[in-house]
């Protein structure tokens, strides 16, 4: 037992701590080591890139930046430091939303949250998910962020952001919750707009639905390539490409760092109960002269109804590059336990 790995945490006030396994294992014996570490992360209000009363969470190792002006987490990176992996588009940094925030190719960037499927809504997407400004809030070292009521679906987007006390851990949870309005069968859906990698992974589970491990939901990668159960891409220079599967994990790696982003799939549950064919993670990567990514996760579909709410949890982990080669890197970070 070598490979320790953080799966849940939570600060509270009076320094209790709460633990969840959510991994599903069913295996008899699994091992636990439970270490409890004083509050140590401190909050800042500055003005981030032109938008004022920016929030940084920072624990010492790592900081995000969460912009309540256009409800996006806007950077996750390692302290100490002026870049990360999280896309920040330079055509909109300081701007305020609006019904054409979309015009522009990628919007602000950054980690945001829609309703699923895309075709509950087509395009752009709805105002109150996305391009609206959000309240933001700081309570015990954590950050919330809270949308306004969409007129379309009747539906609150509420994220909270915290930091681990110590490591380089981001967990953002996502709640939908139904204020008005007829029953909306939607899913939670994260997209995290990133840089441009080195290469971009995709685990393919040992009981995949899909026969090639994954489905083309768009145009087909053309370097796509399948090793060691992992798929993996680069980013296509001359047009969009899109794939999706049955996965709760995704990897950015990039020519330093590598960022890990998980929500794991419920299993159990029907294919259709899934979007897009039953995918939990998808990937999508845009053409120049936008040259970002978005690694995409997304929660089962369930029809809300007035005064009920569906939440999703998204852990992003930064990581140093010590491995020569992209594929180095995803096998031991993809396969730790």
């Amino acid at each position: 037992m070598i490979r320790w790995r953080t799966i849940d945490f939570q600060q509270t006030e009076t320094g209790e701590s709460g633990f969840v396994d959510p991994s599903g294992d069913q295996r008899a014996a699994r091992f636990y080591r439970l270490r409890s570490d004083a509050a140590n992360v401190t909050v800042t209000l500055t003005n981030y890139r032109g938008w004022s009363n920016s929030i940084v969470l920072s624990n010492g190792a790592v900081e995000a930046i969460v912009v309540p002006t256009i409800g996006r987490i806007m950077q996750f990176r390692f302290a100490g430091e002026d870049h990360g992996p999280f896309w920040e588009n330079p055509a909109t940094l300081g701007q305020s939303p609006g019904e054409n925030s979309w015009a522009v190719s990628g919007s602000f960037g950054g980690d945001k949250a829609w309703p699923s499927p895309q075709s509950a809504w087509n395009w752009p997407p709805p105002r109150g998910f996305d391009s609206a400004v959000f309240t933001g809030s700081v309570t015990n070292g954590q950050a919330t962020l809270t949308g306004p009521v969409d007129p379309v679906f009747g539906i609150r987007v509420v994220r909270r952001i915290e930091l681990h006390p110590v490591e380089a851990l981001l967990r953002i949870t996502t709640t939908f919750e139904k204020v008005e309005g007829p029953a909306s069968r939607i899913g939670v859906w994260v997209v995290t707009q990133l840089e441009n990698p080195v290469r971009l992974f995709l685990p393919v589970p040992p009981t995949s639905i899909y026969s090639r491990g994954y489905q083309v939901l768009g145009s087909a990668p053309p370097d796509i390539a399948v090793t060691n159960g992992l798929i993996s891409l680069t980013h296509d220079k001359t047009s969009s490409a899109k794939i999706g599967n049955d996965a709760g994990a995704l990897l950015w790696v990039g020519d330093r760092n590598a960022l890990l982003i998980e929500s794991p799939r419920i299993t159990g549950l029907p294919r259709g109960d899934y979007p897009d064919n039953g995918c939990s993670a998808e990937i999508y990567t845009n053409p120049d002269p936008t040259p970002y990514v978005e690694l995409e996760l997304l929660g089962p579909l369930t029809a809300l109804t007035e005064g009920e709410s569906i939440s999703a949890a998204s852990s992003y982990r930064l990581y140093r590059r010590t491995e020569e080669t992209p594929l180095e890197e995803a096998m031991k970070l993809l396969n730790e336990e």
